[in-house]
C-alpha cells in the first residue's frame, strides 16, 4: 500500500514535490473510495487518485520518478557502470551539482516503512530506512540503517539500529558507491530487509514510458483452472455486450502468439512446446436468443484492449498491487475508464486493497460522483521550467462543486498555455 512519495531535483522537478494517498477528513465515498490499512493508529488510505495537467507539465515525470526508484532498488547491486543514472533538473546550474532525492512511505503487511536515498552523478550520497512497528498500544519508528557520504572526509558513514539483524558490516563492505545498501543486503540474503525489497519488486507496478501492461497475462490466466470464470465476468461487467468467448490454440513451428488477425500478443512459448497461434471469438447477444460470434479483429479497439489486458488488471486487483498508469485514457473510452476505476473503488472487486494512480486528460471522469476531493491532483509547469504538483484540496472545494467545470474554467490552474502562431 502506497502512503506517500516525495521527489526532488529529478528531471522537471526542482523543488521537493509530495504526493499522498492518505485520505482526508471528507464524508463522501468513505466506504468505497477509501480503506483502513492494517496499521495501528493510522488513518484511511485512498484506493485511487487522478493527476491532471497539460502536456509537458510533468505528469509523466512523476510516474517515471517512482519507476526510477523501483528500478534502482532492484538493479543497482547487480549493475556495474561506475556512474549512477543521475538525472537532475537541468535548467538550474546549481541543481546539476546537487543530488536527486527520493523518499517513499508504504505498508507491507502490518508494518509501515519509510525508505529513501539521495543520488549524485558518481555515488549514493544518502540512504535510510525507518520501520514503524507496534509496541504495546503504541506505534513507534525505529531507524534500521542510515548511510551518508561525508563530503569533507570523503568517507561513507554508516549507522545501524540495534534492531537490524544479520551482518550489516559485511553488507556495508560489499556495497559499491553507485549501489544501494538495501539492494546489496538482499543479494547477501538479508531476510529482515526482504519485505522492503519485495514490495518494490512485486507490489509496485509503473506503466510509463515504453512499459505497457503485460498482455500475455490474459492467456496465462485462461490456461489456469477457473481462469475463464474470472475473465468473462470482468468483461461482462464492462458493459460491452459480451455473452461469451472462445479461445482456440493451434501450434505452429515458428513465430509468436497472435490473437485473431490483429496485433500479436507476444507470449513466448513454454519450455519444450511449440509457439501457438491463438484465435479468439467473442459472442454477443443480438435480436435472436442465440449469441453470435465475431472474430477478434471485428471487435472495437476498446474491446480488444480490454480483453488483452484483462489478465493484468485482474492480477493487480487480486495481488493488492499499487499500479501507476500514465495517460490511462489513451485509446480507452470514458465508460471503460470509469469501469476500471470503479473496480478499484469496489470493496467486493478489490478485496486486497490494490491502488490505482493515473495521469489523464479525460475531464469527463473529473466527477464528484466518481472521485472524492482528496483524490484529484494537478501538475503544472512554472515560469522557471520546473513542475509543481498540488492537490485539489488546496482550493478548499465544496462537496457539491462541479470539478470538471471549474477545471475547464481555469480555477485550478494546470491548463495548457496556448499562443498565437503569428506572434
Amino acid at each position: 500500500m502506497l502512503i506517500e512519495f516525495q521527489v526532488e531535483n529529478f528531471r522537471s522537478f526542482k523543488d521537493r514535490q509530495t504526493f499522498s494517498m492518505v485520505a482526508g477528513q471528507f464524508p463522501e465515498h468513505v466506504d468505497s473510495n477509501t480503506f483502513e490499512p492494517p496499521l495501528q493508529g493510522f488513518g484511511r488510505l485512498l484506493r485511487a487518485a487522478a493527476i491532471y495537467g497539460p502536456n509537458a507539465g510533468g505528469k509523466t515525470n512523476l510516474l517515471l520518478a517512482v519507476k526510477f526508484m523501483k528500478d534502482f532498488v532492484i538493479e543497482s547491486a547487480s549493475t556495474t557502470s561506475g556512474n549512477t543514472p543521475f538525472s537532475p533538473f537541468k535548467l538550474n546550474s546549481a541543481c546539476t551539482k546537487q543530488p536527486s532525492e527520493f523518499q517513499i512511505t508504504f505498508a507491507q503487511g502490518t508494518t509501515r516503512y519509510e525508505y529513501g536515498f539521495a543520488l549524485g552523478p558518481e555515488r549514493v550520497e544518502k540512504e535510510w530506512l525507518v520501520e514503524y512497528v507496534r509496541s504495546g498500544s503504541r506505534t513507534r519508528g525505529r531507524t534500521l540503517f542510515n548511510r551518508k557520504w561525508n563530503r569533507k572526509t570523503k568517507k561513507v558513514e554508516f549507522k545501524y539500529g540495534s534492531y537490524l539483524k544479520g551482518q550489516p558490516a559485511v553488507w556495508r563492505d560489499a556495497t559499491r558507491p553507485d549501489a544501494l545498501f538495501l539492494s546489496t543486503a538482499i543479494q547477501l540474503n538479508s531476510t529482515q530487509l526482504r519485505p522492503v525489497y519485495d514490495w518494490f519488486q512485486k507490489r509496485l507496478v509503473v506503466i510509463a514510458g515504453e512499459v505497457q501492461l503485460n498482455k500475455s497475462l490474459t492467456l496465462e490466466l485462461l490456461d489456469q483452472p477457473g481462469g475463464k470464470e474470472r475473465v468473462l465476468p470482468f468483461l461482462k461487467e464492462a458493459d460491452l455486450g459480451i455473452a461469451d468467448f472462445q479461445v482456440k490454440r493451434e501450434p505452429i513451428p515458428h513465430g509468436g502468439v497472435i490473437v485473431g488477425k490483429g496485433e500479436p500478443m507476444l507470449t513466448p512459448p513454454k519450455s519444450g512446446t511449440a509457439p501457438t497461434i491463438v484465435t479468439v471469438t467473442i459472442s454477443h447477444k443480438g435480436d435472436s436468443k442465440t449469441p453470435v460470434g465475431f472474430d477478434f479483429s471485428e471487435e472495437s479497439s476498446g474491446t480488444q484492449i480490454l480483453f488483452k489486458t484483462a489478465g493484468a488488471w485482474l492480477n493487480v486487483l487480486s495481488r493488492g498491487e499499487v499500479l501507476l498508469f500514465d495517460e490511462i485514457d489513451t485509446n480507452m473510452h470514458p465508460t471503460l475508464l470509469r469501469f476500471l476505476i470503479g473496480r478499484f473503488q469496489s470493496s467486493k472487486a478489490n478485496l486486497n486493497n490494490a491502488q490505482l494512480i493515473c495521469s489523464t486528460h479525460n475531464t469527463s471522469i473529473l466527477d464528484r460522483n466518481l472521485f472524492r476531493r482528496d483524490q484529484i491532483w494537478f501538475m503544472e509547469k512554472q515560469s522557471n521550467g520546473s513542475s509543481r504538483l498540488y492537490p485539489l484540496t488546496d482550493f478548499s472545494p465544496r462537496n457539491d462543486e462541479a470539478f470538471e467545470r471549474a477545471y475547464m474554467k481555469g480555477r485550478y490552474g494546470a491548463q495548457p498555455v496556448l499562443t498565437d502562431a503569428a506572434d
